[in-house]
């Protein structure tokens, strides 16, 4: 059965149209960010970066940080048209990751998935049909391409959703209608919605109507009977979201993304009324073939490499059972688990340097060292917690401090609950080291969230 699945054929037309709709999209989300100044406020005033673990090595180039955007940008207008394809995506992917990558403080759930779409698209042939690779080359021209090259985006656009809604079957989401009860009546200045944006039953409405979305709008896309009525629900929601939200560009990915989930027909229809106004070295051209999947060793390690691949990002985001607390809390496995907008959390941290020969103490003033945003993500996030303190460290004992100790004292708020003692004040915080395990000096939460 399996081995019959990986001879169906389907139209490339499909994947040149998500390959052309995402290379612009990325163009324009990348001249959207510079245009902002976020470059130079994010990545190059600030004179601390908060990095991943194992990826300490991945920091800004102060001005040259430019050029990494740059060849982000290029990249992706050149992996839309289909020019030089595998090196185009191949840059876009590996200069699009190291942004990323460059300082957690901007992580959001959508730059991951930019990320994992952009590295397995380097695996597909997006470039067989309307493109300029393929106006160039005969032989890397076709008009039909395993069924397996599409279903796999769709998959992964199917984690994100339904992932998203498995995590809001909570207790703070459905039962307190939280955050959305703190975040809706921001917005009561809004015309039309703003009025209702404060009453109680609308946060229940917005809760329990997003999770039913994120549960079930695949299974809506999937099926030709409800596929059109499933695309209104995207766009009304996503729509809806970027008016209430500022989450940037990521409602425009998921629209132009459900679009894959459509007939073949619709993005041949689409393909060619572009190629009738554009360039005529991406015209299509159709010829009938099929980009035969033989079946070598070559094949087989790709398809195995893809599947682990799948089952990883199938996996991953239930690497949270493996910590004991609450994940809001502690979120150890919270990131690059699909867990969209489901908490509000606020918190100050005061940090005190001690040195270890004289006992004399100093306050530190986090304005010194932190941006305004990076000091607001630092104060309730652990990971970051702990990389400033041995930032810390390390500056004071530059300064001539006998090996500094490092405290925190933090308090955290969670989804409208009162703030509470966040990190074990007594422990030096230099002395403990990033890893993946529990963080044991996280105080526990005083309370409990039910569900996912």
């Amino acid at each position: 059965m399996i081995h019959n699945y990986f001879k169906q054929y389907t139209s490339a037309a499909t994947l040149a149209f998500y390959r052309l709709a995402f290379g612009l999209m990325m163009l324009l989300s990348l001249i959207r960010f510079a245009s902002y100044g976020w470059i130079q406020k994010f990545y190059i005033t600030p004179n601390f970066h908060f990095t991943y673990y194992g990826f300490e090595w991945v920091k800004p180039i102060g001005n040259y940080t430019y050029f990494i955007f740059i060849i982000a940008g290029i990249s992706a207008l050149f992996v839309a048209i289909g020019y030089k394809y595998k090196w185009s995506i191949l840059a876009f992917f590996l200069s699009f990751t190291y942004i990323e990558l460059m300082d957690k403080t901007t992580y959001l759930n959508h730059y991951y998935f930019i990320t994992i779409i952009s590295f397995v698209l380097l695996f597909l042939p997006a470039n067989c049909y309307f493109s300029v690779d393929a106006y160039k080359n005969e032989k890397i021209r076709f008009e039909k391409i395993p069924t397996w090259n599409i279903d796999i985006l769709k998959l992964l656009l199917a984690i994100v959703y339904f992932y998203a809604g498995l995590a809001k079957l909570n207790s703070d989401w459905l039962i307190s209608a939280m955050p959305l009860k703190i975040w809706l009546p921001n917005n009561s200045n809004l015309p039309f919605l703003g009025s209702l944006l404060n009453q109680n039953w609308v946060h229940y409405a917005f809760s329990w109507t997003g999770a039913i979305y994120d549960l079930g709008i695949v299974f809506l896309l999937l099926y030709k009977r409800t596929r059109l009525f499933g695309f209104i629900l995207v766009v009304v929601f996503h729509i809806l979201t970027k008016i209430l939200f500022p989450i940037g560009v990521f409602p425009y990915v998921m629209i132009i993304s459900s679009l894959i989930f459509f007939s073949p027909d619709l993005h041949k229809k689409i393909l060619n009324s572009i190629s009738k106004i554009g360039s005529s070295s991406i015209a299509i051209y159709e010829n009938g073939k099929e980009k035969t999947q033989k079946f070598n060793f070559l094949a087989k390690a790709k398809l195995t490499f893809i599947g682990c691949f799948v089952f990883l990002q199938l996996l991953f985001p239930f690497r949270y059972f493996c910590y004991p607390n609450e994940l809001f809390w502690t979120e150890e496995g919270f990131r690059f688990s699909w867990r969209v907008m489901l908490m509000e959390k606020a918190g100050y941290a005061t940090f005190t340097v001690r040195d270890t020969i004289t006992k004399k103490e100093i306050i530190v003033n986090n304005s010194h060292f932190l941006t305004t945003f990076q000091e607001k993500q630092m104060a309730f996030q652990p990971d970051f917690i702990l990389e400033y303190a041995h930032y810390l460290h390390n500056y004071y004992q530059q300064q001539g401090i006998n090996n500094p100790e490092v405290y925190v004292e933090s308090y955290v708020a969670l989804n409208g609950r009162l703030s509470q003692k966040y990190i074990d004040s007594k422990i030096n915080l230099a002395n403990e080291n990033e890893s993946f395990k529990h963080k044991t000096w996280i105080l526990p939460f005083n309370n409990n969230i039910k569900g996912f």
